[in-house]
């Protein structure tokens, strides 16, 4: 089986994975992290400016795959402080709507380049 994968022009990649592979009607989406893809580097600003990034970089994969944001059926968000939860949380709310994709947060150490957050998902090509 080949790889049918995804990759867009909007969003950058710190290594040597894509941004999204296809399994069947299924699209895993790699983490993002906030970069700018313009510059390749972290947004500057606060917490609120990298989540909004995150999201950013994630939906222009989406869109590039032909999908969007009703199409999201799982998020996994990884934080390196659980206080930046309740801002996670306001901007998720904004991104989706009712009935929202399944969920997960952790509190993690470290990710690359210094982010405060990374975002990943999983969506479903609508039959």
């Amino acid at each position: 089986m080949s790889r049918r994968t995804v990759n867009a022009l909007n969003a950058a990649a710190v290594g040597p994975y894509s941004h999204a592979t296809w399994a069947g009607d299924l699209l895993f989406c790699s983490g993002q992290t906030p970069l700018d893809p313009g510059t390749g580097k972290l947004v500057d600003g606060n917490v609120a400016d990298q989540i909004r990034q995150c999201f950013d970089n994630q939906f222009q994969v989406l869109e590039a795959a032909g999908l969007g944001s009703d199409d999201v059926v799982s998020v996994n968000v990884y934080l390196t402080d659980m206080g930046d939860f309740g801002q996670m949380n306001e901007i998720y709310a904004t991104r989706f709507s009712s009935p929202y994709p399944a969920r997960t947060t952790i509190g993690c150490a470290s990710l690359p380049l210094g982010a405060r957050i990374e975002i990943g998902l999983t969506a479903k090509r609508q039959s």
